[in-house]
């Protein structure tokens, strides 16, 4: 192995590690939504709009991130944002009003999780990496964030019990800057400030994003990426509260998040070796289809703790393993000089969908005190996921020769 092919895997590592503490520290959020309320009296719907705000500005900082990191480099962005996620998270047990957890939550903990997540982190490998090695990279960056969240959801349910949920965000705050080391690894390779503009000529970040609005197949990845973020925001946040209401204990939930993330592990991996043999849009297809036929089992199925591990290992296998089909379509259509741009706005739409699917879960079950409208939203959701990717165009994929 050549030494730029070990400095673009330990890129490639580096981001795995740091995208585990990021998304294990926000995927856990859901477990605390009860606790607050216990302690704040502030209800389940102000909680549930603090934590869609937080979908929705996750979202939001992921193409500014991006620019910022496509123009200057990753390191300082990534720095940055682990900070105000460590702040935000320490921040929390301040707060006994709906603003102030939509500070601290909301804004804070979301916008310092969001500019070190997906965008910055898979542009960051990307620039390292050939195009035949890109899918692979994005799918074990990918297995780094599901990693954290089966290591984060259990570690955080035992903090909540052994020190109450105040002293959980504390040490969940000093266990975020623990990370900081590992931005560093993650430098613009040389000569990266003169890299050849994208596919089509663009010149600036801003100029991509242009050309990019007007590409239907664009739009249509948006559009079926928009309800898979309704999907996993409805679950993240949610999924302790539905087994709440089958009278199973706390265990089973922060167990079902952990799955979710070690599955996920598996699925991302999968996902990222599927992309050098079938088309990212079939992959995405199949993938949303499954968590249609997943959700109707559930409706059906005895609401027991197995019941639960196995709906969230089905959930897993899927989960965020969208993501790495969905930055290949990116990087297929527009090239990789600012992909984290223009991936970051595809994650803006999955957090436009996250904040409804957040918040519409904390208005359903105020309003009917169980969440049956929104398993049936998101099923018809996955069903419109499924189909809106088919027409994307993307060219079929041509193995790579071995070598000799």
């Amino acid at each position: 192995m050549s030494g730029t092919q070990r400095s673009a895997w330990a890129v490639t590592l580096a981001a795995a590690a740091f995208l585990m503490v990021t998304m294990g520290a926000r995927q856990s959020l859901g477990l605390f939504v009860s606790p607050i309320n216990t302690s704040t009296g502030l209800g389940i719907t102000a909680i549930s709009f603090a934590l869609a705000v937080a979908q929705l500005m996750w979202g939001v900082i992921q193409p500014i991130a991006g620019a910022v990191a496509d123009r200057y480099g990753p390191v300082r962005v990534l720095a940055a944002g682990l900070i105000v996620l460590a702040v935000g998270t320490a921040m929390t047990p301040f707060m006994t009003s709906t603003f102030g957890l939509v500070v601290s939550l909301g804004l804070l903990q979301a916008i310092g999780a969001g500019a070190g997540s997906f965008s910055v982190l898979i542009g960051a490998a990307a620039q390292h990496l050939p195009a035949e090695g890109r899918g692979r990279a994005a799918g074990i960056i990918n297995a780094g964030g599901s990693f954290g969240q089966f290591v984060f959801a259990p570690i955080s349910q035992a903090l909540i019990a052994v020190l109450g949920w105040v002293g959980a965000m504390w040490t969940l705050a000093a266990v975020t800057l623990g990370a900081l080391p590992l931005a560093k690894v993650m430098s613009s390779p040389k000569g990266s400030a003169a890299a050849p503009p994208a596919s089509g000529g663009h010149s600036s970040p801003w100029h991509a994003v242009r050309g990019a609005s007007r590409d239907r197949s664009y739009l249509l990845l948006h559009a079926g990426f928009f309800t898979c973020g309704f999907h996993i925001a409805f679950l993240v946040t949610h999924l302790p509260g539905e087994i709440d209401l089958c009278g199973l204990p706390p265990s089973v939930a922060s167990w079902s998040l952990a799955l979710i993330g070690l599955a996920n592990i598996g699925g991302s991996l999968m996902a990222g070796s599927a992309i050098s043999r079938f088309r990212s849009k079939h992959i995405l297809a199949v993938m949303y289809a499954s968590r249609t036929v997943l959700i109707a089992w559930y409706l059906v199925a005895p609401k027991t703790p197995w019941t639960f591990y196995i709906f969230a290992v089905g959930l897993g296998l899927t989960w965020l393993a969208t993501v790495p089909p969905t930055a290949s379509i990116v990087g297929k259509l527009f090239g990789v000089r600012y992909l984290a741009t223009l991936f970051g706005l595809t994650l803006l739409s999955h957090q436009v969908g996250g904040f409804l699917g957040a918040y519409l879960g904390g208005i359903a079950f105020a309003s009917s005190g169980d969440y049956q409208w929104m398993w049936y939203a998101d099923m018809a959701l996955a069903a419109f996921a499924a189909i809106v990717n088919l027409p994307i165009r993307e060219a079929r994929v041509v193995p790579v020769p071995a070598a000799a």
